[in-house]
């Protein structure tokens, strides 16, 4: 008996070309307080050095700051715009070095992630990530694997 057409598993988007050195590009991603308050709300993380100047200065902080999971997760979109399909991610690490801080204007800041395929095994692509936020670097170590059978 034939299998119906939805019952088939979907087919991967074809792998690119893929050796040591390839250059995965930049992305650039604004952020906003509105964007950090709606974050806060997607992720019910409501502390408020996510949206309280004062508070994040009570503590030490120069102001409000970008939630890591937002930095970290930011940064994937670039391994995944370039690999066509997400479920390809194995796993994904980071070491948080500096925080993301928001101002208060329409402006907001940006962090450009770049990328590079740093090795390739065994069917996984290893790519490492640079994230920065003006002169600071935002994520460390930060490394993610992609199959690529």
């Amino acid at each position: 008996m034939p299998v119906p057409p939805s019952c088939t598993p979907a087919r991967r988007p074809p792998v690119p070309d893929i050796e040591p050195g390839l250059d995965l590009g930049e992305l650039r991603v604004p952020i906003t307080r509105s964007d950090v308050v709606r974050y806060s709300g997607a992720a019910t993380d409501f502390n408020e050095i996510h949206f309280s100047d004062r508070h994040a200065r009570a503590i030490g902080l120069p102001g409000v700051l970008a939630h890591g999971m937002w930095t970290m997760g930011a940064g994937l979109r670039l391994v995944t715009d370039w690999i066509k399909d997400p479920a390809r991610v194995r796993r994904y690490q980071v070491r948080f070095t500096r925080p993301v801080i928001v101002p208060d204007t329409d402006e907001g800041t940006e962090v450009v992630y770049t990328g590079q395929v740093t090795a390739v095994a065994d069917g996984i692509a290893t790519v490492t990530l640079t994230a920065t936020c003006g002169e600071d670097t935002v994520l460390g170590a930060a490394r993610v694997e992609v199959s690529v059978d």
